[in-house]
């Protein structure tokens, strides 16, 4: 519970501070390319040379805020995407990771779950013990015992396994 109240107030505080950098920039930003646009695109450079300068090899934008200021300076400058070290493949790289993030559930194989091993031998041991027994009637046995399995699973087990059903009743 404490975790995700830190995780909401830290999202929370990343958002303000996204929106707090795009009306700031939105302020600055010019209409067309002039001695502002130039003073921002040093902006933007000056911090990826910080990002540079801690790391060895490729850049990894480790903080959200890092990923947001470059995106909002990207924003303002148009069609400046040169004077970047992220280009629009790799926004879109981190779009559909959020997206996958968000909306993937854990995959499920189709069907019916298999039967625990234990209960299966505890089908089988029931079904050689207790030969005029039927699948149904283990079913039920399971049952009282608290273990759900269906009827099919059971037949299907106990054919698979070679025990016959049960004898006709004479």
């Amino acid at each position: 519970m404490e975790h995700c109240r830190a995780w909401q107030y830290h999202a929370m505080l990343a958002s303000l501070f996204y929106l707090v950098l795009r009306r700031l920039l939105t302020l600055v930003a010019p209409n067309h390319r002039s001695d502002d646009a130039a003073q921002i695109e040093i902006l933007v450079l000056r911090h990826q040379l910080g990002i540079l300068r801690r790391q060895v090899k490729r850049p990894v934008y480790r903080r959200r805020t890092a990923r947001c200021s470059l995106q909002q300076a990207g924003s303002c400058l148009g069609n400046g995407w040169g004077a970047f070290l992220i280009r629009p493949e790799t926004l879109l790289r981190w779009h559909r990771s959020l997206v996958a993030r968000k909306w993937t559930r854990p995959h499920r194989r189709p069907g019916r779950p298999a039967i625990d091993p234990e209960v299966c031998k505890l089908i089988l041991s029931m079904a050689r013990e207790n030969r005029r027994w039927g699948y149904l009637r283990i079913k039920g046995e399971l049952g009282k015992l608290g273990i759900h399995a269906s009827a099919t699973s059971i037949a299907m087990l106990l054919r698979r396994a070679g025990v016959g059903p049960a004898p006709a009743e004479a």
